[in-house]
């Protein structure tokens, strides 16, 4: 049998899908201009901001609820010209360098004993924590244009408001620049750590390289359905089926908690506010339909027109209720793809990290499910590009999409020659290690047990 060709509207067959056959081909964006900005392709461009946590988790209700009500802002913000995709990156660092930096050194004055106890007593202390995995959080955004001349600007415009947004949270924030960014995806593609990021902008035309040899792993390995290889790194992407009626905020978090390398990421379109209403009225009337139509066959077949099938009633009951809060409580209707990697040296870690996310989403009524036949797909929407493979989408409202608060609680660590041991954080278990003379306000109060 001949495969049917569809031709377009001028008659001409439509290109075939380029297959990559290298690492770099597989990357895809076009090209990173020195300022941060990339062309992930032709009039779509992105740029990305990193940002620091807040102390959420350990907050006071109302403290809470402030900080809820003011991300639900901050995700109104984005119109539905704006594609935007938050990022939480978690990678192992070097155990040996971890531990050199928080090691006393000796000094031959007598007292090397004590520090040489006290710097076994801080190794104890590291193994309670994950001080072992370092958690960085980015938001990268994008809009379409004609020319990077023409987009400039307006990047420049959002990423002034999203950095006054974040002040207006307490939330530290900064935008990456090229070689940060190339950076940031030099380590997603490269977790095993054996190539080190070598970069400058000056060598790319005398070597004739582009920006993705410098990034691109040695080999990308899609051998089966299910599993991919990166180096010497084995990984998995799967997607968070939403099935839950009540999100918790605790969903998130219980995530990134996870002592493991991996990368959850969350894509957000924004939909047009009269395009949702319009969709949700135009449902409003299919099910109404369908009600009459019931309600005919019970007259036909002589029983109460008033019973209805129990699904006809709710789905129309919570189309009500989203018609009302989009039209009355500032609400916006978002699609939301949520994709979580999970990573291991070998097979068997990998399968066990992924066991311990399927978990975590059973626990608060969602499914995590695997993305069979498309985990190249899925790898790349996982880079911070503001470009998602994967049309898995879920709609959600403004408060359903801020349930996923992306601030946990703000680490303390500070690994120079004259910081302190100060205990271990109360949510994380991690160190605390920090210079008072470089904070703000350098006081300290020390309290203990009379007589101890």
């Amino acid at each position: 049998m001949i495969p049917f060709l569809k031709k377009n509207k001028d008659g001409k067959k439509p290109p075939k899908p380029t297959v990559p056959h290298t690492a770099q081909e597989s990357i895809p964006f076009q090209r990173m201009f020195e300022d941060g900005t990339c062309r992930v392709r032709p009039g779509y461009y992105t740029r990305t901001i990193q940002y620091q946590d807040i102390n959420y988790q350990l907050a006071q209700q109302e403290d809470k609820t402030a900080i809820f009500e003011e991300w639900c802002s901050f995700l109104n913000f984005f119109d539905s010209s704006i594609h935007f995709e938050l990022s939480f990156v978690n990678t192992a660092t070097d155990s040996a360098d971890f531990e050199k930096s928080i090691r006393i050194p000796y000094q031959q004055d007598g007292f090397d004993d004590v520090r040489a106890e006290y710097s076994q007593m801080l190794r104890q202390q590291l193994s309670k924590g994950n001080n072992g995995l370092t958690k960085t959080k980015f938001l990268t955004y994008g809009i379409e244009g004609d020319s990077m001349a023409q987009v400039k600007p307006r990047l420049e415009h959002i990423q002034n408001d999203l950095m006054n947004n974040f002040h207006r949270l307490g939330v530290l924030a900064k935008p990456l620049d090229g070689t940060e960014r190339l950076r940031l995806m030099h380590g997603m593609l490269n977790m095993d750590g054996a190539n080190k990021f070598h970069f400058n902008w000056k060598d790319l035309v005398p070597s004739g390289l582009s920006v993705k040899d410098a990034i691109a792993p040695t080999a990308l390995a899609f051998k089966n359905s299910r599993t991919f290889q990166v180096g010497g790194i084995f990984g998995a992407v799967s997607f968070l089926n939403i099935t839950a009626s009540d999100l918790s905020d605790q969903l998130l978090k219980d995530f990134l908690d996870m002592d493991s390398s991996q990368i959850v990421t969350m894509h957000i379109q924004s939909v047009d506010q009269n395009k949702a209403i319009k969709t949700i009225k135009h449902t409003i009337t299919e099910l109404d339909r369908s009600k009459i139509e019931e309600q005919k066959k019970a007259v036909r077949a002589g029983y109460d027109m008033d019973v209805l099938p129990s699904d006809l009633a709710t789905y129309g009951r919570d189309a009500k209720a989203l018609l009302k809060e989009l039209q009355s409580q500032n609400e916006r209707m978002f699609l939301v793809t949520f994709l979580v990697l999970n990573t291991g040296k070998t097979e068997q870690e990998l399968e066990t990290n992924v066991f311990q996310a399927v978990s975590i989403a059973q626990k608060h009524n969602c499914e995590l499910c695997r993305l069979d036949f498309q985990q190249e797909q899925g790898l790349m929407s996982s880079l911070p590009l503001a470009d998602c493979q994967i049309e898995i989408q879920r709609g959600l409202t403004t408060s359903s999409t801020a349930i996923f608060v992306p601030f946990t609680t703000q680490e303390l660590f500070d690994n120079g020659k004259e910081s302190l041991y100060y205990g271990l954080n109360a949510l994380s278990n991690n160190l605390i290690m920090v210079d008072r003379k470089k904070l703000k306000n350098p006081n300290g109060l020390i309290l203990g047990t009379p007589g101890s």
